[in-house]
Parts: C-alpha cells; sequence; structure tokens
C-alpha cells in the first residue's frame, strides 16, 4: 500500500505568506526611499548630496565608523579567541558582557555616557577643569558608536571558531609552535572570511547608528551631525527630497553589506569543509 503523501497546500501558503510579508515589510519600503529621493530628478538627487551639510554629516559618518573599526577589530578577534579556544573561570559572564549592547538600547546607551562623561555627570568636572571635551563632541561619539558595535564581529566569530575546534592548534603546539605563531598561521586564515563579515556588520551599524549618537552629539549643525541626524534634520525642515537622498545611500549600504556578508559566508570554512 503507496503511504499517502502529505497536502503541499500548507506549505505553499506559508511560503506564499512570507513572500507577501517581504514585500510589505522590505521591498515596498525600499522602493519608497528610492523612489523618493529621485522623484524630483537626477540633478536633485545629486544637489541633495552636494548639500554642504550633508557632506559635512556623510564625512563625520565615515570618521566616526573608521575610528571605531580598529577597537572592533581587536576586541572582536580577542574576545572570540578566548571564548572559543580556551577554558576559564568566568567564561559565561564574558560571553554575557559581550552580549550586553544587544539587549541595552542604544538610547539608554547614549544616557549612561552623559551620566560618566557630561558636564553634571561623574567625571565631568574632572574633564572640564582640564579642558577636556567628550560629549558633544567626536570622542564621545566614537565611544557609543563603539558600545553599540562591539559584540557584532566577536558573535560573527565565536560560533565559527567553535565549530572549527581546536585541532589544527593542538596539533601545531605540539609540533613546538609559538602562540603567536599559531594565531597568525592557522587560527586568523581559518576565520579571515567570518572576520571580514564581521566587520562589514559593525561597520554598517555604526554608519546607520541614530539613537545613542544622537543622545552625546548635542546636534550641532556642520559639526556633529551624523547622517542618519542630518536625515531627521532635511525631514523635519520639509527637505524630503534631502531627507531621502540620504536615505538612500544608508539603505544601499545595508544592501550591499547583505550581499558582501552573504558572500563571504560562502567562502567561510568550516571543520566539516
Amino acid at each position: 500500500m503507496t503511504p499517502a503523501r502529505p497536502s503541499p497546500w500548507p506549505r505553499r501558503l506559508l511560503i506564499l505568506l512570507a513572500v507577501v510579508l517581504l514585500i510589505l515589510f522590505l521591498l515596498l519600503p525600499l522602493l519608497t526611499v528610492f523612489a523618493s529621493a529621485f522623484a524630483h530628478g537626477v540633478a536633485a538627487y545629486g544637489a541633495a548630496l552636494a548639500d554642504p551639510d550633508a557632506l559635512s554629516a556623510i564625512g563625520l559618518t565615515l570618521t566616526v565608523a573608521a575610528l571605531v573599526l580598529p577597537f572592533n577589530l581587536l576586541f572582536g578577534l580577542a574576545a572570540a579567541w578566548a571564548v572559543a579556544k580556551f577554558d576559564f573561570p568566568g567564561k559565561s559572564l564574558v560571553i554575557t558582557l559581550i552580549d550586553l549592547p544587544f539587549s541595552v538600547s542604544p538610547v539608554i546607551s547614549g544616557l549612561i555616557f552623559l551620566l560618566l562623561f557630561g558636564l553634571q555627570g561623574w567625571l565631568g568636572p574632572w574633564l572640564a577643569a582640564r579642558d577636556l571635551r567628550v560629549m558633544f563632541a567626536l570622542p564621545g561619539m566614537v565611544l557609543v558608536t563603539l558600545f553599540v558595535t562591539l559584540p557584532f564581529v566577536a558573535r560573527e566569530l565565536i560560533p565559527l571558531m567553535e565549530e572549527q575546534g581546536t585541532e589544527e592548534e593542538e596539533a601545531a603546539l605540539m609540533l613546538g609552535a609559538s602562540g603567536w605563531r599559531i594565531f597568525w598561521r592557522i587560527t586568523l586564515p581559518n576565520v579571515r572570511w567570518g572576520l571580514l563579515a564581521g566587520v562589514l556588520l559593525s561597520n554598517a551599524r555604526a554608519m546607520g547608528e541614530f539613537g545613542a549618537v544622537s543622545m552625546v552629539s548635542g546636534h550641532i549643525l556642520g559639526l556633529t551631525m551624523t547622517l542618519p541626524q542630518q536625515v531627521e534634520r532635511f525631514y523635519n525642515d520639509y527637505n524630503t527630497v534631502g531627507a531621502f537622498s540620504l536615505a538612500s545611500l544608508l539603505a544601499l549600504l545595508g544592501l550591499l553589506t547583505l550581499v558582501a556578508k552573504s558572500l563571504l559566508e560562502k567562502r567561510t570554512p568550516t571543520s566539516g569543509a
């Protein structure tokens, strides 16, 4: 007796529902952003991007992302290597602290840094006495951006390193290789594509961060306005072309990041490769 085949309709309905939701909540908003950006033509789009305030916001956003990147890279590598390759007391606490920025609202993160480094904060008077400005300036924006982007590289590398195991490192150690030589010749090459994917994600997050940066930037036009903040300013000033033009840059960055991450994941070696 031939066993009864399950009906294909539940599977088809679920696929259809997923496609409809993707179109409604992902594709249509993206199309709206780009359509609104070019609503008045390419010339208006280019003029919006050439606006001095827009150029200042783009430059500041790139500067913050560039300053944050080395710290994310070093911390992500060190944290992932320690968690995935070694057992030590407090390991679970370290993992929890790595995930902490994911569970804290960016606005709360910015408020915490204000309480620490603001003029009325714990360290504010000490900084002011030495004429050191952290809040409402570039250092504060870098600090809060670093906080919200810190877990991305580590969280991309930890599962990859755990899946690859420690057999190659142990074999190299038995052959007399030093710890740094093992890291540079074995560990790092094995995770280079995953590392690059984590860097891309953290960089995209840094450029798109709004809440935390908004709390500590001071919204000083031409000085401490990042790209997301400039989008808000243009929109509040009824400059919809300017707002959607800058928003299209952020949307394009996100799309390119996802595509690049997908391509890198295909090149990432695993223990079964």
